[in-house]
């Protein structure tokens, strides 16, 4: 059942399954790099879909939609036609070491749709609200590989088996994108406080923005234009159960 907090909020897409968005301006957790228990103030919380879903909150499932895990490695490498190359070497994200997927085709689109669709099917059994697509804007560390549209097109697929699904889906990444229409929901906003984005954002999504600092000074930031209206949390950078946690 979901919190009473986020009762009022539900969307009904067609027949299918009842889409819920998370509540606009309550405080978030993101919690990738390790499970903890929530603070009282917390109404949000963002996990690994290979954890569980934490009681009591509404609960919102990571998944790398558009470039690999750097644990996952042996998968994708059974999988090489998936896996952008350029000079027969997967293209990588030096920040991440996570290798970019392939988007370029409609064959290609849809195998990876299918696979990722398992995952987003995975988070909705295990009792997820939500789903958060990370890494949107892969497209713009291709090499010129990749283009917007291909993006655009594979996203398509991924928030329609998320709708299916009854999970609500985050746009991450590419702030000035309206990514409602591509079939997002909210967003996740890492640092829009240090890159000037929050108010994109807020421009595509209202208050279902759900932002992330790192930098005490672009939290304060951050807080200041934004805090009486968006949930926001200051965490360590390796998101560490015992790390930095603070709201506005």
């Amino acid at each position: 059942m979901l919190p009473a907090l986020v009762l009022g909020l539900v969307i009904a897409l067609g027949s299918g399954p009842t889409v819920t968005p998370p509540p606009g301006g309550v405080d978030p957790d993101y919690q990738l790099g390790g499970v903890a228990t929530p603070a009282p103030n917390v109404g949000v919380v963002v996990r690994d879909r290979r954890a569980a879903p934490a009681p009591g909150v509404y609960n919102i499932c990571y998944v790398n939609g558009f470039q690999t895990q750097p644990d996952e490695r042996r998968f994708w490498r059974k999988r090489p036609g998936l896996v952008l190359r350029q000079g027969g070497r997967p293209v990588v994200d030096e920040a991440w070491g996570e290798w970019l997927l392939d988007l370029r085709t409609p064959a290609k689109r849809q195998r990876l749709a299918a696979i990722v669709g398992r995952w987003i099917d995975g988070c909705a059994r295990a009792g997820y609200d939500g789903v958060e697509l990370d890494n949107l804007d892969s497209f713009s560390r291709s090499h010129g590989l990749v283009r917007a549209r291909h993006a655009k097109k594979y996203s398509r697929l991924l928030t329609a088996r998320a709708h299916a699904a009854g999970l609500a889906v985050a746009q991450k990444n590419w702030a000035e994108l309206d990514g409602r229409r591509l079939g997002f929901d909210f967003a996740i906003a890492e640092q829009c406080g240090r890159y000037d984005e929050c108010g994109d954002y807020v421009a595509s999504y209202g208050d279902r923005v759900l932002v992330v600092e790192y930098r005490r000074r672009d939290f304060r930031r951050t807080c200041a234009a934004y805090g009486d209206r968006l949930g926001v949390v200051m965490r360590d950078r390796d998101l560490t159960p015992g790390g930095v946690h603070a709201w506005c």
